[in-house]
């Protein structure tokens, strides 16, 4: 019963976000009900397909971490802007090249693991947890565009559910614990639904039965511009996960080399492609899930593959998978602020481990922390440059990123130059 609750609670952690998505992009390109309700369900599914390949370590794929995937945001943008212009089929065809691409490239990717010193995945992990503060308080004032935004009520459902997860925590050990978030989220949408802010229309109109179909929308059609773009994005995403193994491997105490890396970015590879051949999306390691390891103190692998066996039975069960939706956004918004503050609290931590006398490592983290957290407050910054362009600079995780990647070389380049002629003068001296 307890690997049950603490499975739910990651499913609980990244449902939202993963059914987000596949909402925004089929609104955007105009899908049907019956269409949209495909897309939400194969996402879910594919989610739960994701996450074991990433956790199931053998000798080709699978990082072999308590990872949970799901599809990535930053894919978003390039796929309603594919879609417009292509068509559907094409944004299936470049997810597809770009899952190929994933998969070719990984045992190189992971050799650049030698970029990554702390100051970097410090920053990294940093800036996805300021990144994903936003989103929290949004869900906490209701949910960006409803009508009671920011009430009183709102607010008190999202600071009580949050003063719950934090009650449990203080004075309770061991599974109560452990399970302190789920514990959060049923009590806060209990109390919800004594205020009437509890739908559950949803269940009763959602159906029992879902099968996943390969090609659901049509053969994939292949656009060079379009595959081009979705390289991008899914080279953007492996950014992304570096950062999360990297927050995992120190949570768990386990040494990630080289060849792990590569396993962890072939699963993501195989990730992509299972996504395109089944019309759901690209898929990417879920930082929300770290915080929500680091609270429960649980980090055993078998309870990720639980979530993931979860998730397939959601995708295939929508009527299910809908009882997750009447949780309330100011609910969901307190548990995430304990969540998605851990992350922010990690990445700090794993900045510890830097040299602070070095101006050069104060840069790095100033600016590239500077720079995620800038994109984040100001999305429109870039909006004039072209779009293969602004999918590295729309996203503050993105952005921050590759901004700390890019000034550690720089930086680390100089002082490899300079060592040989400070070694000299100590010889002549």
């Amino acid at each position: 019963m307890k690997n049950v609750s603490l499975g739910i609670q990651h499913v609980l952690a990244m449902y939202a976000g993963a059914v987000i998505v596949p909402l925004i992009v089929g609104g955007a390109l105009g899908l049907s009900g019956e269409e949209l309700t495909y897309l939400v369900s194969i996402d879910i599914f594919m989610c739960g397909i994701a996450t074991i390949l990433q956790v199931w370590k053998n000798r080709f794929f699978g990082i072999g971490l308590p990872v949970v995937l799901g599809c990535t945001f930053t894919a978003v943008g390039p796929m309603i802007a594919i879609g417009g212009q292509y068509g559907i089929s094409a944004i299936y065809g470049s997810i597809l090249v770009s899952g190929v691409f994933v998969i070719i490239i990984s045992k190189y990717f992971g050799k650049l693991v030698r970029f990554f010193p702390p100051v970097v995945t410090g920053s990294v992990v940093t800036i996805i947890g300021i990144t994903l503060i936003p989103v929290a308080m949004n869900n906490m004032a209701g949910g960006e565009g409803s009508s009671n935004y920011g009430s009183l009520t709102n607010l008190s459902l999202a600071f009580g559910t949050l003063l719950i997860i934090l009650v449990l925590y203080k004075f309770f050990t061991g599974f109560i614990r452990s399970i302190s978030i789920l514990a959060g989220l049923i009590i806060g949408t209990a109390a919800a639904s004594f205020m009437g802010m509890v739908d559950v229309s949803e269940v009763g109109n959602a159906s029992w039965f879902h099968m996943a179909q390969p090609f659901y929308f049509g053969l994939p059609t292949f656009e060079l511009s379009a595959i081009l773009t979705m390289i991008l994005v899914a080279m953007v995403s492996l950014v992304e996960s570096t950062g999360v193994y990297f927050a995992l491997a120190d949570i768990c105490k386990k040494d990630v080399e080289e060849k792990d890396l590569a396993r962890g970015y072939r699963a993501e590879g195989l990730a992509i492609v299972l996504g395109g051949l089944f019309n759901a999306f690209p898929y990417t390691t879920y930082s929300q899930n770290v915080g929500l390891l680091q609270l429960s103190g649980v980090k055993k692998n078998h309870i990720i593959y639980l979530t993931g066996a979860f998730l397939v039975v959601l995708g295939l069960v929508p009527k299910i998978g809908a009882m997750t939706t009447i949780i309330p956004a100011p609910v969901l918004g307190g548990a995430m602020v304990a969540m998605f503050g851990m992350v922010i609290a990690y990445g700090i931590k794993m900045l510890s481990q830097v040299d602070f006398s070095s101006q050069e490592n104060l840069l790095i983290i100033a600016c590239s922390v500077g720079m995620g957290l800038g994109v984040t407050a100001v999305p429109e910054l870039f909006s004039q440059m072209p779009s293969s362009i602004r999918i590295l600079t729309d996203n503050g995780i993105v952005a921050g990123s590759l901004t700390a990647i890019f000034l550690n070389v720089f930086f680390n380049a100089a002082r490899k130059k300079q060592q040989p002629l400070v070694l000299k003068e100590q010889k002549a001296s």
